[in-house]
């Protein structure tokens, strides 16, 4: 009985001793040193991916038998696409045959589940799942990543939509999909580098065929026609089928697919074919020219027709490739003899293989990315190859060491669009009646003549409508005109601040605003915007005074200085040349010196009012009294008609004149309350923040200036004509226009519709149509208190410029006699 038992304990020890080693990951190769392991494998297949998957790494085993000399198991195992079929998959494959890797499964939901249990074993577990998160890698340390990170495609579509010049696209993709949220952020950041964005995200759910239906529906009626595709095989082509049902593969239609479905279309048969054409797609790359893919594809095409007669189409994708890649690097890393489980995953990371995929290495547990895609286009019975995209380097024809690459897509030749047109799609519909243009107006406007909303009321009082009217209003309407196309649209009001109804855009509250809004840098990231049909600019705006408020001084004021000057220099020039002439004739002339000099003086300035011509006995002194009496009316003349202006007409002048003015003398500002204008006085003209007032409404303004509540006012340019026209004898412009943008029409960024309006816009500005718009507009707004043309007879201080012949002739003539009376003088002597 003691040996027995003595028996029994040595039994168990060797066992227990043997499942230590088991778990270890060391196993008794004594037996037969050619043996390398066992290899699991979990794959779906029930799906096209799962069956190549396994015909591959049938090859794979095969061939690495067949190049070694050693032997491998390989135990593959259904999962069906259950998570929970790939678990109790893994635990058999771990338990019951002792697998020392695992490869597969295809999805993270599946991967998930089979890390966990791989992880708590010390079994390597190459997953095939298109993404799997950075965490899970780093929490399981025998999880990796063996399947290429595709997000680079999201790059090509993006270099594809630049390409055509499209501004908004529709994502629709599966809402069970793990890797979604990657693709959806990577494929936004690419459209945005390339100046479009993301306008719809439509999320499909499996196996919801009437919601798949409803979600067409809303599509169709949408105005954007640019589609980007990222869903499963089954849920694709169920897409695709209903698209075609609905009329959604016609013209102007864009539909573009990403893998992994677009590296599948080789599998489709020709009703699902027919359902695609005119479709791009974005698929992964294989080297179908090298020797090694092309003895690969002998023997796949052999053994997956013979297994999979279902299939129409026995051609290995870019999953068989990777399959085969991923067999043949683990069996490398596993023929190593005796080598635990933590020293195979250390093999495997370290590998560095040439596959039919393309290279095979890893880093941090992920292998390498794609970043090479061959652009598809279906067409007839298959799709055409139209060339490839490379991350950093373009498009080219072919992939070579030697190809050149072109930053554009029209190195890859014709496309065959959706609808049979081979042109380029506009990729957008204009609104229609069933689905018109909702335009949001502003009614807090501060000039209503811009933009003015009124509620109209029955005779019960009760509300029933809204009118729209202002400058803003009719030249929208005219543009609408211009457009090549019916544009249905129905205004709403929104009570609110203009940057709140731009911010509604971007919300998709709105598709358009119109009214007064100004055109700003930080509006642009909520919308775009027309090109402006008023002028720009900031001015300032101050009360006006008058020039002649020193009335003592106000007989002066028709000449300028330099005038008065001049005109007194050339009375004494001729007086002094009459008095030289006439002193030997005039005993009067002659005398002490004071008495000559004071003669001199009265003889300049009394000629003005008199001839004195009985008094003259000189030829020469009566031709020079004759010009200089001329010249003395014709200022005479000038003078009278000056004061006589001034004195009917005061001239006004403006209380400030620069901007610096106020700022020295820390005065106050105002403008539009809730706008732009209060940050651009502070930050950019660099007036106090206390300084500044902000008005809620154009009442307001003109009262404030008035008692200089504030020195100055600073508004729009086109508002501030407005105003000036209501207060034209009060105020006015002054200083330099400050360069900021004009008004303008705001459209969601991207939108198709605002090339098309900006065009029709300056349609209607080169017919003159805008500025009749604008004269009718000010025209009703018109001073009455002063006759405009009165303006033109406000004219400065004459100077001598307007009389500089006239003193030059008189200067001359007095001259001419004073050089004839000195030559005789001399020839007398």
């Amino acid at each position: 009985m003691d040996n027995f038992s003595a028996f029994l304990s040595f039994m168990a020890f060797v066992l227990l001793l043997k499942q230590i080693l088991i778990v270890d990951g060391i196993s008794d190769t004594t037996k037969d040193d050619g043996f390398v392991g066992i290899l699991g494998a979990i794959v779906d297949n029930s799906s096209r991916i799962g069956k190549e998957e396994s015909i591959a790494m049938q090859i794979a085993v095969e061939d690495f038998i067949n190049t070694s000399n050693q032997r491998l198991d390989l135990k593959i195992r259904n999962s069906q696409g259950d998570p929970l079929q790939a678990a109790l998959a893994a635990r058999s494959l771990i338990n019951t045959d002792q697998v020392q890797a695992i490869l597969g499964p295809q999805t993270w939901e599946e991967v998930s589940l089979v890390a966990e249990i791989g992880s708590k074993s010390h079994i390597p577990i190459m997953s095939l799942a298109d993404a799997t998160p950075e965490w899970a890698t780093e929490l399981c340390t025998f999880l990796v990543q063996a399947s290429p990170n595709k997000l680079k495609q999201m790059e090509a579509i993006a270099a594809i939509v630049q390409r055509w010049e499209w501004r908004q696209v529709t994502i629709i993709y599966e809402d069970t999909d793990f890797s979604a949220p990657a693709v959806l952020s990577h494929l936004s950041n690419a459209l945005k580098e390339v100046g479009a964005e993301i306008s719809h995200y439509v999320a499909i759910k499996p196996f919801a065929s009437s919601a798949l239906s409803e979600e067409l529906e809303g599509l169709k009626i949408s105005q954007n026609r640019v589609f980007v595709v990222h869903l499963s095989l089954p849920l694709a082509v169920e897409l695709f089928e209903k698209t075609k049902i609905m009329n959604m593969m016609e013209k102007d239609y864009v539909w573009i697919i990403t893998d992994p479905f677009a590296s599948l279309v080789h599998s489709f048969n020709a009703s699902i074919i027919s359902s695609m054409q005119g479709i791009v797609g974005v698929k992964s790359y294989i080297h179908e020219n090298e020797s090694h893919f092309q003895d690969f594809r002998y023997k796949f095409r052999q053994q997956f027709s013979s297994e999979h007669p279902e299939e129409v189409n026995h051609e290995p994708s870019i999953f068989a490739a990777q399959a085969y890649d991923l067999t043949w690097t683990v069996a490398l890393a596993m023929s190593k003899k005796r080598q635990g489980r933590q020293q195979i995953i250390s093999n495997i990371l370290q590998s560095d293989v040439d596959g039919l995929s393309g290279k095979i290495n890893f880093t941090d547990q992920t292998i390498a990315p794609a970043h090479t895609f061959q652009i598809i286009n279906m067409m007839g019975e298959s799709y055409k190859e139209l060339g490839f995209w490379s991350d950093g380097r373009g498009y080219s024809e072919t992939i070579g060491e030697s190809d050149t690459f072109k930053s554009s897509m029209n190195a890859l030749g014709q496309v065959f669009w959706p609808g049979g047109i081979q042109g380029t799609p506009k990729g957008w519909s204009p609104p229609t009646s069933a689905n018109p243009l909702k335009i949001g107006v502003p009614t807090r406007a501060s000039f209503k003549q811009y933009v003015e909303v009124e509620m109209e009321k029955d005779h019960l009082g009760n509300n029933i409508s809204f009118s729209y009217k202002g400058l803003a209003i009719d030249v929208f309407k005219a543009t609408l005109e211009e457009l090549p196309f019916d544009l249905p649209y129905n205004f709403f009001p929104f009570n609110g601040t203009v940057d709140a109804l731009v911010e509604q855009i971007h919300s998709k509250n709105f598709d358009a605003a119109v009214g007064s809004i100004s055109i700003l840098a930080n509006r642009y990231q909520h919308a775009e915007f027309t090109a402006p049909y008023t002028e720009s600019g900031l001015v300032m705006i101050v009360p006006v005074r008058s020039r002649t408020r020193e009335k003592a001084w106000l007989f002066i004021k028709p000449f300028t200085n330099a005038m008065w000057v001049l005109i007194g220099a050339t009375s004494i020039y001729n007086g002094f040349v009459i008095w030289l002439i006439e002193r030997n004739h005039c005993p009067e002339f002659k005398g002490s010196i004071s008495n000559q000099v004071g003669t001199l003086i009265w003889l300049a300035f009394s000629t003005l009012f008199s001839l004195n011509r009985n008094k003259l006995k000189s030829n020469l002194s009566r031709i020079t009294m004759v010009v200089w009496l001329f010249m003395a009316l014709v200022i005479t003349q000038t003078y009278t008609a000056k004061l006589a202006s001034l004195l009917t007409l005061p001239q006004l002048e403006p209380t400030v004149v620069d901007v610096f003015a106020l700022q020295n003398s820390n005065a106050t500002v105002g403008c539009a309350g809730a706008s732009y204008i209060s940050k651009y006085l502070e930050e950019v003209l660099h007036f106090r923040h206390n300084n500044i007032k902000n008005f809620s409404g154009a009442d307001e303004y003109a009262p404030a200036l008035r008692s200089q509540e504030v020195a100055a006012l600073f508004l729009n340019l086109p508002l501030a004509k407005v105003f000036l026209a209501e207060n034209c004898k009060s105020f006015t412009m002054t200083g330099p226009t400050y360069n900021v943008g004009g008004f303008g029409f705001a459209f969601p960024r991207g939108s198709q519709l605002l090339p098309s309006v900006t065009e029709a816009m300056l349609k209607v500005s080169e017919k003159g149509t805008l500025q009749d718009l604008e004269k009718k507009m000010l025209a009703s707004q018109k001073c009455m208190d002063m006759d405009p043309e009165e303006d033109e007879r406000l004219s400065p201080s004459v100077s001598p410029s307007y009389l500089w012949v006239l003193f030059v002739f008189t200067g001359g003539t007095s001259s001419m006699a004073l050089a004839i009376y000195i030559f005789r003088a001399y020839n007398s002597m």
